[in-house]
């Protein structure tokens, strides 16, 4: 495991989360009602310069599938590009919260869309025509699932198409802690300012045990929501567990230390891997992911080494991806 590339989630938790668990290791809080919950949603509204209702869960898919959830109904649909975590990779989560919704995945360089996508597709829905599921929820990757990144232009771009459009924004922010640090921007520029209206915050790839938050922008959504997260199975009675990691992350700026040393790391990989012969870039390197072609002989060398990285296929055979941690 020391050289295991496959992906962030294979690292343990980093050492300011493991000592906040160890420290509330012993204690007792009341069911849904905790001090440390209470605070986190005061930290993330302070990080954000914005009012949030933010309801921790412990999986990114929980997350994801109650953001899609809350803005999608039974009849609506989601655009996300045709890479997309949730389209590819979540086991039909999203329709299944959604109660049926349908999710359509879209074309784009480098795994990201564009205003001018959105356009196309939209066409192919007209308002009126009761044989289409219609469109109610744009979601995008920050980072995106090739390791790219949306600038602040791009997302608010999006979001000026969906508010144009009247549909609502959500940004899956596995990386999210990634993309800040690379871009050098604020949390505020890449999400509320831009247009998202619900963001799925990462704290597991960025050093947390298992700890995500589902942040809302309009706080008056939160208590449909959190309905929906206990129907769903994700309201965890000792939740202050979950609260705790992520407050260890974003009360000091760990979170942001964790994405820049993460991000710092896989340009460092990538450098070196590219001045071997016959190794190709398939996407620049912006965040924490590694996308390359590697000859066949390299490629079992490392499998031979010890060295785990994830085969990416639609790349072509000889594509890899390396995620630093």
């Amino acid at each position: 495991m020391g050289w295991d590339f496959a992906s962030d989630n294979v690292r343990g938790a980093c050492p300011e989360v493991a000592r906040a668990l160890a420290e509330l290791a012993g204690g007792a809080a009341p069911y849904g009602a905790d001090e440390l919950t209470a605070r986190l949603e005061t930290r993330l509204a302070e990080l954000f310069e914005h009012p949030v209702a933010a309801l921790p869960v412990a999986t990114g898919t929980a997350a994801n599938a109650l953001a899609v959830a809350a803005f999608t109904p039974p009849h609506g649909s989601v655009y996300c590009h045709h890479e997309a975590h949730i389209l590819r990779d979540e086991a039909g989560a999203c329709e299944f919260f959604a109660g049926g919704a349908r999710l359509i995945g879209l074309p784009g360089e480098n795994a990201k869309l564009t205003p001018e996508t959105l356009d196309t597709h939209l066409d192919r829905c007209a308002a009126g025509n009761v044989h289409r599921v219609r469109p109610r929820l744009v979601s995008i990757t920050q980072s995106t699932e090739l390791g790219t990144l949306y600038t602040p232009g791009e997302v608010a771009a999006i979001g000026a198409w969906c508010q144009a459009n009247g549909l609502a924004l959500h940004m899956d922010g596995a990386r999210f802690a990634n993309a800040v640090a690379a871009l050098g921007v604020s949390p505020a520029e890449l999400t509320w300012k831009a247009g998202v209206d619900v963001l799925s915050l990462g704290g597991t790839k960025n050093g947390a045990w298992a700890a995500e938050a589902l942040v809302l922008f309009d706080p008056e959504r939160a208590e449909a929501t959190a309905i929906r997260r206990k129907r769903g199975g994700h309201l965890l009675s000792k939740g202050r567990f979950l609260a705790a990691q992520l407050l260890a992350l974003f009360e000091d700026g760990t979170w942001l230390a964790n994405g820049r040393h993460a991000n710092t790391q896989a340009t460092r990989l990538a450098e070196g891997l590219l001045t071997l012969p016959g190794v190709r870039p398939i996407t620049p390197t912006q965040a924490n992911e590694v996308f390359l072609h590697l000859p066949e002989p390299l490629r079992q060398g490392l499998n031979e080494a010890g060295f785990g990285f994830t085969p990416w296929g639609d790349a072509g055979p000889d594509a890899i991806r390396l995620v630093t941690a």
